[in-house]
């Protein structure tokens, strides 16, 4: 134990801030560039760039194509290594439900098919296991986009943001654990932040830019830190419950046995088959149940677009139908109506939430921001970036306040964290930049073309581990890396370069895509655009004072003051 509490919450802030701030650093990017993930899809796949429209006609748009989805390869690959016997063939396979959904920023109508398959999971826990496959629809003509489409790669929803909540590690699901234990040290971060700093509120406001390097970095840290203090603290506590389930014995471990029997209650009090009849049916007018759920809710006082459909039990006689309100203005979930499929009889209508499960779809909700209020997504935007300017000051406060000493010692301990604070703050950007400059590069047709974009992103970003290795051997002398403006060149040239390709590739330049009011992909390239020019302002700022303690005798022959 330390002196005192207050030193010994220092104490753990300090060191598990270092051990865990290089995951928390990944997760708060990735965070923040999942704010705009659909955006970032709309840049990244040109082909789907179109204004978003309501639901269109499920009975002329929909059911023509459900008899044309087929099982995915790679779901056939991954269920049959969780079920015991072979797989039928694929052609076999009997579709289970159908869903579809859209929402006010995705201009294509995306849906799942689910085929039952007879197999038992090898996993006792499980009733069933299912193969999926997919469709996308341009909602505006009804029309399915061509598989190799809807099968490209999104860099937001497809790349940025599975890497915000496990790190792209699907190995036993080690990537969930360590962002969940990176969640859990952050929440133990924000309360010893908060008992280090006795005067919280004077830090809120105080920023010495003229100051010494050291008191001006710890200025930063602490003032982002206490600016971003409440939603830190939200985001991280509302993602940790999202995957509560995972991390805590749940009703899918311990408790299977009891959540059974409390499901076949609850649907013997909604009148909603949980299995099929193996009779077979005919599903009537979807269209004419949308109809009356929207009337329903305008009647309610909440009128709304439909923003999923779900078939249960498709072909079957005691098959239903669930329609979802698009909660595009609201932050927890949506009002849902059950239809009987064969007759368009409402069933049931999911009744007020209690008190816990508002809670919870409130912090889901606000975790997955799908409402739309832009002036709040750019501040939940802002808030994670406030997150990650927090983190990196953390780092160059703790490498700065250690250099002299080490380098004195000649121990490398500064310089190993300064390498991985580089590669975690300008290493990430570069390799951001450099994937979305080789997803406009690389041609479509390349084979493995989604893969190509992955590796460039992992070996850019180990390179710049490697660059920021080997310039840290000057940092002793000099102050710090050299590595630091280097890189952030490196992301002002990238971050120009992605923009400037988006324009060569698809004509769409920033002046074309504001006066079609095209904001999707304006947003994206003007936040390139801010970004280089950031990015190049800090390079030569950091250059000039490397420049400046360079040319002081305390260089020459031993380390700097800091």
């Amino acid at each position: 134990m330390r002196e005192t509490f207050r030193l010994s919450m220092a104490y753990l802030h300090t060191w598990l801030g270092l051990l865990v701030g290089f995951v928390l650093m990944a997760v708060f990017f990735f965070g923040s560039l999942s704010v705009f993930d659909r955006e970032i899809d709309r840049w990244s796949v040109p082909e789907t760039r179109a204004q978003a429209a309501p639901f269109p006609s499920f009975d002329r748009s929909v059911l023509p194509v459900i008899s044309s989805v087929k099982p995915d390869p790679e779901s056939i690959e991954h269920t049959a290594a969780e079920v015991i016997g072979d797989l039928p063939p694929a052609d076999a396979m009997k579709v289970g439900d159908v869903g579809v959904y859209t929402n006010h920023r995705d201009p294509i109508l995306r849906m799942y098919v689910a085929f039952d398959v007879p197999n038992k999971p090898r996993n006792a826990n499980l009733d069933h296991v299912h193969v999926y496959g997919y469709a996308s629809i341009d909602p505006q003509t009804g029309e399915r986009l061509p598989a190799d489409l809807q099968d490209r790669l999104q860099l937001g929803t497809g790349f940025f943001f599975p890497m915000h909540y496990m790190l792209h590690l699907e190995w036993m699901e080690i990537g969930y654990w360590i962002v969940g234990l990176a969640g859990m040290v952050m929440m133990a971060l924000l309360v010893s932040g908060v008992v280090m700093h006795r005067k919280i509120f004077r830090e809120m406001f105080t920023f010495r830019p003229e100051k010494a390097r050291l008191r001006s970095t710890l200025d930063l840290h602490n003032m982002t830190g206490v600016l971003a203090l409440p939603f830190l603290f939200v985001i991280t506590l509302s993602g940790l419950l999202i995957f509560a389930s995972l991390y805590l014995p749940s009703p899918t471990t311990l408790m299977r046995p009891l959540a059974k029997a409390q499901e076949l209650v609850e649907a013997s009090g909604t009148g909603l088959p949980v299995d099929p009849s193996g009779r077979p049916g005919e599903l009537a007018s979807v269209d004419a149940m949308m109809a009356t759920a929207k009337a329903r809710w305008a009647a309610k006082g909440v009128p709304g677009e439909v923003g999923s459909v779900l078939v249960v039990h498709y072909g079957d006689a005691d098959a239903y139908v669930s329609i979802s309100r698009d909660n595009v203005d609201r932050v927890a979930t949506s009002e849902t109506l059950h239809f009987k499929g064969s007759t368009g009889t409402l069933l049931y209508e999911d009744p007020p939430a209690s008190g816990i499960r508002t809670t919870e779809g409130f912090l889901y909700g606000l975790h997955f921001q799908q409402f739309r209020h832009w002036p709040l997504r750019w501040l939940l935007f802002a808030g994670g970036l406030a997150g990650c300017a927090c983190i990196a000051t953390g780092f160059l406060f703790f490498v700065e306040k250690r250099k002299k000493k080490h380098a004195a010692t000649r121990d490398p301990g500064a310089r190993i964290a300064e390498a991985f604070a580089v590669a975690s703050v300008t290493g990430m950007l570069i390799a951001t930049g450099t994937m979305m400059v080789a997803n406009r590069l690389l041609p479509t047709s390349l084979p493995a073309h989604d893969s190509w974009q992955e590796g460039i992103f992992w070996l850019t970003w180990l390179a710049t581990l490697g660059h920021a290795a080997l310039r840290s051997r000057v940092s002793a002398n000099i102050g710090v890396s050299p590595a630091w403006a280097e890189q952030s060149w490196l992301v002002a040239l990238l971050a120009l370069s992605a923009a400037i390709a988006n324009w060569a590739t698809t004509g769409d330049h920033l002046i074309s895509t504001i006066a079609d009011a095209y904001w999707p992909v304006a947003g994206v390239d003007i936040v390139l655009l801010a970004t280089a020019g950031l990015a190049a302002y800090t390079a030569v700022r950091l250059s000039a004072r490397a420049e400046r303690i360079g040319r002081m005798p305390s260089a020459i022959g031993k380390p700097a003051h800091v």
